[in-house]
């Protein structure tokens, strides 16, 4: 019994000096950070759904056709493939930075994570945010149709 806890409360500290050593700066790869002082709220009863953009960036959707564009404190490793995830509500209403997100990625129980901002978005936006984040891809124009002309003819001079 002692052994078990031992290695759980192991795992534990790990993870937490794992986040605590998470830098703020992106890597190369990542794109850039969305610079939101979003101070929009949600009602906690109206969320219906929500896509997740990458580890501290998610689309919710609210009853309706509202979106919100929530950006988190802090990196949530698994976000993406995390299924469970819900809110914490101080009031009935979620809102930044006093509500937080709770990621159950099933391993040593949920996570509990700051949301740094709110802010409501359009479906324009979303999509935007979709194609930055690669979660689509970006619709191109299609070229314009050439025209068949017939080549001038050259006349050749003695």
């Amino acid at each position: 019994m002692k052994v078990l806890l031992k290695q759980k409360f192991i795992v534990f500290s790990l993870c937490v000096l794992s986040a605590c050593a998470t830098s703020e700066e992106g890597s190369l790869g990542d794109p850039e950070p969305i610079s939101s002082s979003g101070s929009d709220c949600i009602s906690a009863q109206a969320v219906r759904d929500f896509s997740v953009l990458d580890q501290s960036n998610l689309i919710v959707q609210e009853r309706g056709t509202r979106q919100y564009h929530v950006t988190l404190q802090r990196r949530v490793p698994g976000l993406r493939s995390n299924w469970r995830l819900g809110f914490a509500s101080t009031a009935g209403r979620i809102c930044a930075p006093f509500d937080e997100i709770i990621a159950d990625s099933g391993g040593l129980g949920p996570e509990r994570v700051r949301i740094a901002s709110i802010r409501r978005i359009n479906a324009d936006q979303a999509d935007e945010l979709k194609v930055r984040f690669g979660l689509k891809e970006p619709e191109y124009e299609t070229p314009r149709e050439e025209l068949d002309v017939e080549p001038a003819e050259v006349e050749e001079l003695d």
